[in-house]
């Protein structure tokens, strides 16, 4: 009787501790995931021609928030632009143009995208004439930031804001130029 006591004493011993390695493995690599790095969001560096290209209309309408990380207004209104993708992907095509210095193409503009967790597209506008750049996007913009335009999706503008937009007035917009069964 006792060699039967110690082999169920082992057994249970080895099935707890098996439990312990098992239960230890998994809470550590949840927490390995949930502090890993999230992914570095993506900032490509367009010129005025490669922007022109990106404002031809492709059926969809498309939103494109101007913005920069040294402007105050641009980061007060943009968390509601991360819940207007949020909200409008697949609808829309949004994309967010930097108006940053190249410098912070790798280091500034990244860092604060992905402290907002957005997932747009977004660009890097260098160009040696930015008025030109703005004059292809609307003639009411004069340059201030942030600067949000929407276009429907035959190319033409629906929609123009300098300063910062609000969420509301900006899905109505949106939802004036969805067809009807896509309206939010």
């Amino acid at each position: 009787m006792r060699d039967t006591f110690n082999f169920s004493s082992a057994k249970a011993i080895s099935l707890g501790w098996l439990f312990v390695l098992v239960f230890a493995v998994s809470v550590s690599s949840q927490t390995i995931a949930k502090t890993a790095a999230p992914a570095q969001p993506s900032v490509t560096k367009i010129d005025e021609k490669q922007f022109a290209s990106l404002i031809k209309p492709n059926g969809k309408p498309l939103l494109i928030n101007f913005w920069a990380t040294w402007c105050t207004p641009c980061i007060e209104e943009f968390p509601d632009l991360v819940k207007v993708d949020y909200e409008f992907k697949g609808k829309i095509d949004f994309i967010i143009v930097s108006l940053d210095f190249e410098e912070e193409l790798a280091t500034g503009v990244p860092k604060f995208l992905r402290q907002m967790k957005a997932t747009m597209p977004s660009y890097l506008l260098i160009t040696p004439d930015e008025t030109a750049a703005i004059a292809s996007v609307s003639k009411d913009w004069a340059g201030g930031l942030p600067f949000t335009v929407l276009f429907a999706s035959t190319g033409e503008l629906a929609y123009s804001h300098q300063g910062i937009v609000k969420l509301e007035t900006l899905r109505a917009e949106i939802n004036k130029i969805l067809p009807k069964t896509e309206v939010k």
